[in-house]
């Protein structure tokens, strides 16, 4: 779940999660999608998973870090800031974001918040 989270930041709208199994991701392209959309997203879930090996290691905290924290909207971004990476690898976490950036409208939403909890 995570995972599809922090995919928002890159731009791409998160899979569904949890179906057909609890633990999995159900990524289906569709014919219409270019092969260049198609690198990209690999491009993004290649990142994540680099930015997930960070808290393996302890480069980051398991409670505080980009993937736990995502989606990242552009309210958190100019807020105030006290995360232990920055606005720039939260916000444009690939270079190629910086010129085509769609941004997730709020924050993480849990499954007992409200819309109105959220960031």
């Amino acid at each position: 779940m995570d995972f599809a989270k922090r995919l928002q930041d890159y731009g791409f709208h998160p899979p569904t999660c949890s179906w057909p199994i609890s633990t999995a991701m159900l990524i289906e392209p569709t014919e219409s999608e270019s092969l260049h959309e198609i690198d990209r997203f690999c491009e993004a879930m290649i990142q994540i998973r680099k930015e997930a090996e960070d808290v393996i290691t302890g480069v980051q905290p398991r409670d505080n870090n980009l993937i736990k924290n995502a989606p990242h909207p552009m309210s958190v971004i100019v807020g105030e800031w006290d995360r232990p990476y920055s606005r720039e690898t939260a916000a444009f976490p690939l270079s190629w974001l910086k010129q085509r950036k769609f941004w997730p409208t709020v924050g993480r939403v849990d499954d007992g918040a409200s819309f109105s909890d959220t960031g």
